[in-house]
């Protein structure tokens, strides 16, 4: 990952989309319009609402930071886990992680249709090779990292330098997409 990170920061700016005000027609003008942003987001009202969303930020640091505590004190929910289980914030780290990039795939590939680079599609699909990996990781701990599932381990790792190979192709594309787009205009 580390690699094709170090690809996309290599990579030529974006054009401006912004419009810039033309002084001989008094008009704004867009350069690219094909870059312009298609999707409208609606905000939730209840994100707008600095009450609710305080009580909703405090309630969770709460269940996440006293919640394994007092769950260790009372003796009904005592479970016969065996030592190397993970605990319940790393196992909500590891969810979130695997629901970010998804969200992260989703959003390239919005971005490849919103911008009419299909390069961008491309870097979404680099991804799925990693996303197979994190699935590995998580079923591993899910039974407890059992030895007769030791191959997830090693499949992890072989999907792990696939999606590093496949991300890197990936950002090439787009630097090669990006570099012809630049000569054309």
């Amino acid at each position: 990952m580390a690699i094709s990170v170090a690809a996309v920061s290599c990579l030529p700016p974006m054009p401006d989309s912004r419009p810039y005000f033309n002084r001989q027609t008094h008009r704004k003008v867009c350069l690219f319009p094909q870059l312009r942003p298609r999707i409208r987001v609606r905000i939730p009202s209840f994100f707008k609402n600095p009450t609710a969303l305080t009580g909703l930020l405090g309630s969770s640091l709460t269940v996440a930071l006293v919640g394994p505590a007092l769950a260790a004190d009372l003796p009904v929910l005592q479970l016969s886990e065996p030592s190397n289980a993970l605990s319940l914030p790393t196992w909500a780290i590891h969810v979130s992680s695997v629901v970010e990039w998804i969200t992260a795939m989703a959003l390239v590939w919005q971005y490849g249709e919103v911008s009419g680079y299909e390069s961008w599609k491309g870097l979404a699909w680099g991804m799925v090779p990693l996303l197979g990996g994190a699935f590995c990781a998580c079923t591993w701990h899910f039974f407890y990292n059992s030895e007769s599932l030791e191959v997830l381990v090693a499949l992890q790792a072989a999907l792990t330098v696939i999606g590093n190979f496949t991300m890197c192709i990936a950002a090439f594309r787009i630097y090669r997409a990006m570099a012809e787009s630049s000569k054309d205009v």
